[in-house]
This record gives structure tokens, C-alpha cells and sequence, in this order.
């Protein structure tokens, strides 16, 4: 009787351990997909952010821009948290600094560049 007792022993103290490895084993997908998300939807995310918050700290007067709402301009006033755009003679508009999305010569080239794929 005495060997029975010892073989249960001796398995129960083994089945921890493969409870542990298991338990990794359940947990891996989980981690892989967020390792996955991570590296191709929020690294890139974020890196993004980084470069247009550079961006909109390094404008100065005459850079021509787009804003959110799609109005080009050329800036020709800066404050901290707004910017003084020129969008024809004579008629000028103050904008929030965030609003602005990018450069308006880059939006034209992105917008050229189809065009000449076609003809």
C-alpha cells in the first residue's frame, strides 16, 4: 500500500509544474497578438503623433499649410496656442495651432501624385 501512496505523491507534486507550463501555454496567443498589435498599429501610431507635434513646433511665418477643415494658407503670425493664416489678400484667419494638419505643398503633391499615375 505503501507504493500506491507514494506514486500519487509523487504525481501530485509533478502537476504544478505542468500547470504552470499549461498555463503559458494558454496565455502565448494573448500575448503574441498584442505583441502584433503593438508593432503594427500602435508603434507606428505613435511615431506619427511624435512627427506632426514636431512639426507644428517648428512652424514659422510663411509656411503655407492646410488646416482640419481643409482651408490652405500661408501662416503669417504665431502665438502659442493659435496661428494668423493668410488665405487671400488682405483676408486673414486665426486658427488653432492643432488644427493645423501639414504642409500645403506636400497635400498638392499627394493630390498630383494619382493624377499622374492615370495619364
Amino acid at each position: 500500500m505503501s507504493g500506491i501512496a507514494f506514486a500519487a505523491g509523487g504525481a501530485a507534486g509533478s502537476a504544478p509544474a505542468a500547470g504552470g507550463v499549461a498555463m503559458l501555454g494558454q496565455f502565448l496567443p494573448i500575448i503574441l497578438i498584442f505583441a502584433v498589435f503593438y508593432f503594427l498599429l500602435i508603434r507606428p501610431q505613435q511615431k506619427k503623433a511624435k512627427e506632426h507635434q514636431a512639426y507644428l513646433a517648428n512652424l514659422k511665418r510663411g509656411d503655407k499649410v492646410i488646416t482640419s477643415g481643409g482651408i490652405y494658407g500661408q501662416i503669417t503670425g504665431l502665438t502659442e496656442s493659435a496661428v494668423t493664416l493668410e488665405v487671400a489678400e488682405n483676408v486673414r484667419i486665426k486658427v488653432s495651432r492643432s488644427s493645423i494638419l501639414g504642409s500645403a505643398l506636400e497635400a498638392e503633391k499627394a493630390a498630383a501624385a494619382p493624377e499622374e499615375k492615370k495619364g
